[in-house]
């Protein structure tokens, strides 16, 4: 064989090469988008069922202002939230606030057996249930990411591709870690 011929077929195989691992960081990158971006559809999902949930609560428990409008301005901050630290620190804003409307209508019987509230109730614990599995995947998706970005030989083609590390979707006060308990 030529010696021409063997550096054409290698400078080939490394640009096939190149092209594989610029593709598998641009896949990984979009992968962790999507993944936030389905976080942003849960927390919206539960964002509108506030509303109704308040309105029910409030018919039967209206002297809990208090608890009510925690609610409220939670919800309010978490749809304006946008960066991931804004977004997760207006998730665990929100789940503190509805454990405490949670809490205030574990004092009224006629609410708890209300159809009404046990439809929103089961509602949200699945939306909850999303938004966990949501966080989750995007966890995975940023681990799966950040490890190509560091490791050898997808961290060659990290510039090229303009892929960084990415932050993991983490709650700030341990005690907001887990979903509130919309059980009664």
């Amino acid at each position: 064989m030529d010696a021409s011929l063997l550096i054409i077929i290698a400078v080939g195989l490394f640009v096939v090469f190149a092209i594989i691992q610029y593709n598998r960081l641009v896949r990984l990158n979009v992968q962790v988008d999507e993944a936030f971006a389905q976080i942003e559809v849960q927390l919206k999902r539960r964002a509108d069922l506030i509303p109704n949930l308040v309105e029910t609560v409030k018919g039967y428990a209206s002297h809990e202002r208090e608890a009510l409008e925690k609610v409220v301005q939670a919800r309010a901050a978490s749809t304006t939230a946008s960066s991931l630290p804004a977004v997760a620190a207006a998730d665990g804003m929100l789940t503190n606030a509805l454990r405490g409307l949670l809490a205030v209508a574990e004092a009224y019987p006629d609410l708890k057996a209300s159809t009404n509230f046990l439809q929103l109730q089961e509602e949200l614990s699945t939306t909850e249930n999303k938004v966990s599995f949501s966080r989750q995947f995007y966890n995975d998706s940023v681990r799966t990411l950040n490890v190509a970005v560091k490791t050898i030989p997808t961290s060659f083609f990290v510039g090229l591709a303009k892929v960084g590390e990415r932050e993991f979707y983490e709650v700030e006060d341990p005690t907001i870690r887990n979903a509130p308990n919309v059980k009664f």
